[in-house]
């Protein structure tokens, strides 16, 4: 039985995680959110609902207890304080394996005139992403962080990744696709490793992305 901890669990990349895993007999999900009312009332027979913020260390500790791995769907001004409970809870219950959600952009990484306008559009709200991702490097648990382009709920799996240090490619890629690859890590936890990649749908290059 493989125990995984999704936090943010009613975030929308969450969601098509969790119905990826929802057949899966050999999974036991623990789905933690703070909102009750984004209960569906169709969670997996597979699945433990906890209500609650993942800065309640007391609470994150409780639902931290047995997991192999540990899916993390986060986001708002504090999340570097977030991530920093998170590493710090996962390494006194020794759980080693973190996929971790952030943003494209946190490096300077997109190119040309998409780049521009990313960084003007929402650079200066990735301060926290960014010092996430340094937090998250810097532990020594078996990570991979995730920069996804602009999110669309297109439904189809179409990706690619670029490794830290490459130019980011493309304007967008489907929620599903970056579900599909969590998923895919999840199935197999010695996939990318120690890797912070850059998802994007091919062939989506342009001055930004097309829904804007």
């Amino acid at each position: 039985m493989k125990n995984i901890l999704i936090l943010g669990a009613s975030g929308q990349i969450a969601q098509w995680v969790v119905n990826a895993l929802a057949t899966d007999q050999n999974v036991h999900q623990t789905l933690l959110l703070r909102d009750p009312k984004k209960l569906t009332g169709r969670e997996p027979m597979n699945s433990k609902i906890v209500i609650g913020n993942v800065l309640d260390k007391k609470l994150l500790r409780s639902a931290m207890d047995g997991q192999d791995i540990v899916y993390a769907n986060l986001t708002g001004e504090d999340l570097d304080k977030q991530a920093q409970v998170v590493i710090a809870t996962m390494q006194a219950k020794g759980v080693k394996r973190l996929v971790f959600v952030l943003s494209l952009g946190i490096y300077d990484e997109v190119p040309g005139k998409f780049g521009k306008w990313n960084n003007a559009t929402i650079g200066g709200n990735l301060k926290p992403f960014r010092r996430a991702a340094d937090l998250i490097e810097a532990t020594g648990l078996q990570y991979t962080i995730l920069r996804p382009a602009w999110l669309t709920d297109e439904d189809e799996q179409d990706y690619e990744i670029t490794a830290k240090g490459q130019p980011f490619k493309g304007t967008v890629v489907s929620r599903k696709s970056v579900g599909d690859l969590i998923a895919k890590v999840i199935a197999n936890p010695e996939l990318h490793v120690g890797e912070n990649l850059g998802v994007n749908k091919p062939h989506s290059d342009g001055d930004k992305p097309y829904f804007m």
